[in-house]
């Protein structure tokens, strides 16, 4: 990977988003929750959702991860509260598609995500970027 490759990659967006993660730490009344590791890398996130009516009442994470990894957790807890499972899984899906498959940024509220598209060229980092999402998903199976 090259100095400018880098630079693109690690863009001051990425690191703003990264280092302003929302509701950071445990859920002590918590529903769900859901530990995931990506074995590539050792990224971690441990999810914790309270569920009510079927939407995220309340929500925390602990994000051991790179700045990609960070930034996409950052993106997910400024727009957890409220959504549905199918909401989460909907912006996951578009946000794999967007990394893997040249797909447009996700939607609103989710948007931010699109900072992470220089992270297409690095298929190595894609685990770690889904890797709060899909521990938030796993939170609210297990919320059920």
């Amino acid at each position: 990977m090259s100095d400018s490759d880098l630079m693109q990659l690690y863009s001051r967006r990425i690191l703003a988003l990264a280092s302003d993660i929302p509701h950071l730490g445990k859920l002590d009344h918590a529903t769900g929750s859901a530990h995931r590791r990506s074995p590539q890398c050792g990224s971690s996130v441990t999810a914790h959702v309270a569920m009510q009516d079927g939407r995220i009442a309340d929500f925390a994470q602990e994000v051991r991860a790179c700045a990609l990894g960070q930034a996409s957790a950052g993106v997910l807890g400024r727009a957890a509260l409220g959504r549905s499972r199918d909401e989460i899984a909907r912006a996951r899906d578009e946000l794999q598609a967007m990394l893997k498959s040249d797909g447009p940024a996700p939607a609103a509220p989710f948007e931010e995500l699109e900072a992470l598209l220089p992270a297409r060229e690095f298929p190595n980092r894609h685990a770690s970027i889904l890797l709060a999402w899909e521990a938030l998903l796993d939170a609210i199976d297990a919320s059920a």
